[in-house]
């Protein structure tokens, strides 16, 4: 019995490892994004990928040369945001937005952690739960 120990907890461990499903890594915020300071862009919605573990939003806007470049927002999970007030279809490609967030670690990325979004077209405002204020 002792020598069969290792063999059923070895194959045991195997089992579980394969059984399993994908797993995915959590980033911290702070790793990725940098603290105590905030940036505004001002450009046109072109995607909302609504999905968990967080949502994301592509935004083309000027960086601060003025050139046009693709943003991504990271936004919270679909469940925190729509419990904030803001849902899958609040918000639709062509928009004209202005957001604030916690820009990334790497300038060239052109990533911001949302704070805010607003829709000057109709006074739509979003503060979601990374805003700085709730800390």
């Amino acid at each position: 019995m002792k020598q069969r120990l290792p063999v059923v907890v070895s194959a045991s461990a195997i089992l579980l490892t394969l059984s399993g499903g994908p797993t995915f890594a959590h980033h911290s915020v702070a790793a990725m994004y940098i603290y105590g300071k905030t940036v505004k862009i001002e450009g046109t919605l072109k995607e909302f990928i609504w999905r968990n573990p967080h949502s994301f939003m592509k935004v083309e806007a000027p960086d601060e040369k003025g050139e046009k470049q693709i943003w991504i927002i990271e936004g919270a999970a679909p469940q925190q945001l729509n419990e904030a007030g803001l849902t899958a279809t609040t918000l639709r490609p062509g928009d004209q937005v202005v957001v604030t967030g916690r820009p990334g670690r790497i300038a060239e990325d052109h990533k911001l952690l949302l704070h805010t979004i607003e829709r000057p077209s109709d006074g739509f405002k979003f503060q979601g739960p990374n805003n700085p204020q709730d800390r």
